[in-house]
């Protein structure tokens, strides 16, 4: 007797009626769909085709996108800007980060996220920075502390194109006080004390945002608390 599929070892794989029936469309919908350029091609086998679970996968991102108001063209840029982002493998090529925990999303949950705001121009952005990058039908925002923070501020009305913007600025200026730091190390304690006493300078740039920030409040608002 032949094995049943579902205990077969490897990938799941289904023919177009199967993989309809449970994605919960129909066989000429999901013809649809592949003419559209929203799924990856099928495996072919003389003359089947075979999808598998990432087809499955693709396809209730579809359902769920479609379900919060995003068109199928804008879907299939979406999906456009996904296949062709950076692997997770590129995004964490230096090695995994020491104090940043990456997040493991699917694009529904990204879309929930930053309800609206998911857009191909914004995603481009986020990969062109290094916030994200793919890992089979998962997306990996490298930071869980800038994609908390990044959804607060949408949430609060800032635009996402505009914390990404100001994302990249901050990235220079970063980039600069850590070489800053590192200078400073090198000239006075080995290399290795970089790492021990990273610390010290997140403490030193996290205290000085915040003076500065408190001069800027004090400008706008010369007559609030600590005033003479």
């Amino acid at each position: 007797m032949a094995e049943d599929a579902e205990h077969r070892e490897g990938p799941r794989e289904y023919r177009m009626e199967e993989l309809a029936r449970l994605a919960g469309i129909t066989v000429r919908t999901l013809r649809f769909y592949r003419e559209r350029g929203l799924l990856p091609p099928p495996r072919r086998e003389g003359r089947i085709v075979w999808y598998d679970d990432h087809h499955l996968a693709r396809l209730r991102t579809i359902a769920a996108l479609l379900e919060r108001g995003h068109t199928l063209s804008g879907i299939a840029e979406l999906a456009e800007a996904l296949d062709q982002g950076r692997d997770v493998a590129d995004l964490l090529g230096v090695g995994p980060p020491t104090e940043e925990e990456p997040v493991r999303l699917t694009p529904e949950e990204l879309a929930a996220r930053f309800e609206g705001e998911v857009t191909p121009e914004n995603l481009a952005a986020a990969m062109e920075l290094g916030y994200l990058g793919t890992d089979g039908d998962q997306i990996v925002h490298i930071s869980r502390r800038l994609l908390d923070v990044s959804s607060a501020l949408v949430r609060e009305g800032i635009p996402l194109a505009e914390v990404l913007a100001a994302a990249a600025r901050v990235r220079e200026h970063a980039e600069a006080l850590a070489g800053l730091f590192a200078d400073v190390i090198s000239r006075h304690a080995p290399e290795d004390d970089l790492r021990r006493l990273r610390p010290l300078a997140r403490s030193v740039v996290e205290a000085e945002l915040s003076l500065a920030l408190d001069r800027r409040l004090n400008k706008r608002d010369p007559g609030g608390p600590g005033s003479l």
